[in-house]
């Protein structure tokens, strides 16, 4: 089977699990991607797929093959990355992929567990990431800090850095308030000072306070001082 064939499969393969009213309500969810390159399958029923076609020779073929012409195809991909337990080789792949994301589901997509036994050299990484020019990529970059650096493995420093982006992209500054929000869930006494002190750019601060307020991880006496830290306008 060349590479053709093996694309015409796949979508095919994608296509029967294809769900339309979940395409529509997918697409309102990520405006950033045209209705017309949504498929429409539900996770669980995508996350089924890549793990059985992940031990296929043909999963190693379909890893060579960017861009993707569906959003589908790009999430296949994130999860097909998932699944590979050599770090360099996982590096490499995810190298080539994180410039083709164009979208936020398809970047939280990736939670990347097995580089839980490789954080000390995996932080370098990440930090190039958040110093990128591409949305997507910077994104990414503070999705892997909030999921793998916020327990024991946390040092002040590393909510310095994702304070310190300054971005234009909705995206990205969504994501900094959630790392804060979760950070703040986990490391409250540490976190709080960026909040207190006005660390952030307005709109970054009070997403974080709103996010926090409306976790279940934070306590009633920490989202009362909280609301009094929000910026007016």
């Amino acid at each position: 089977m060349n590479q053709e064939e093996m694309i015409r499969d796949v979508r095919k393969r994608l296509f029967e699990m294809q769900d339309t009213g979940y395409r529509d309500f997918q697409a309102r969810l990520v405006p950033t991607v045209e209705k017309e390159k949504i498929i429409g399958i539900r996770t669980p029923i995508l996350r089924k797929f890549a793990k059985e076609f992940g031990k296929t020779e043909r999963s190693e073929m379909f890893l060579k093959v960017l861009p993707h012409q569906y959003y589908e195809e790009n999430n296949l991909h994130g999860l097909l990355i998932e699944q590979i337990r050599d770090y360099d080789k996982c590096l490499g792949e995810l190298e080539r992929f994180l410039p083709h994301i164009d979208n936020w589901a398809t970047c939280d997509l990736l939670a990347l567990h097995m580089m839980k036994k490789h954080r000390d050299i995996f932080i370098r990484e990440i930090y190039r990431w958040m110093e990128s020019d591409k949305p997507y990529t910077i994104r990414f970059g503070i999705s892997m800090l909030m999921r793998h650096y916020l327990d024991e493995e946390f040092k002040p420093e590393y909510p310095e850095k994702v304070a310190a982006i300054r971005s234009e992209e909705y995206y990205v500054n969504m994501m900094r308030a959630w790392y804060f929000a979760t950070a703040l869930a986990k490391q409250y006494e540490k976190i709080l000072p960026f909040l207190e002190e006005q660390r952030m750019d307005i709109w970054t601060h009070n997403k974080t306070i709103q996010k926090s307020i409306e976790s279940y991880r934070i306590t009633q006496e920490q989202k009362d001082h909280l609301r009094t830290l929000r910026i007016k306008k």
